[in-house]
């Protein structure tokens, strides 16, 4: 069973939601960055990314830390690793349902007669 509350998963899938969010994660997977770096590639503004940032540091998917002036971000994965073991929990249920339909569908093919 897994041990998240309700209120910690709504907090991470809601992150995840943004795909500039899960742009800046991506980023993040292949190395830290400063914070400058993870804006590089995106056409908005730095309080914009900020604001992003912020969102991803509420849900524990990004740590922070501070060298002077310089913010070097990094991945923090486990909150995903938590939000997969939640979705995991489903995926059994879904192949059986997608399972039976597809054993619905045979049978039913079987008895089309305007199958020849």
């Amino acid at each position: 069973m897994i041990k998240q509350q309700p209120e910690s998963l709504d907090t991470i899938f809601s992150a995840l939601s943004d795909p500039t969010r899960r742009a800046i994660l991506e980023r993040l997977a292949n190395g830290n960055a400063s914070v400058t770096e993870v804006a590089a590639p995106f056409a908005m503004s730095l309080p914009a990314i900020s604001k992003h940032l912020r969102i991803l540091e509420s849900a524990g998917l990004i740590a922070r830390e501070k060298e002077g002036r310089v913010h070097h971000l990094r991945l923090a994965a486990s909150p995903m690793k938590d939000a997969a073991e939640w979705l995991a929990n489903y995926r059994q249920l879904w192949e059986e349902q997608f399972d039976s339909l597809a054993r619905y569908l045979e049978t039913t093919a079987d008895d089309d007669p305007t199958e020849e």
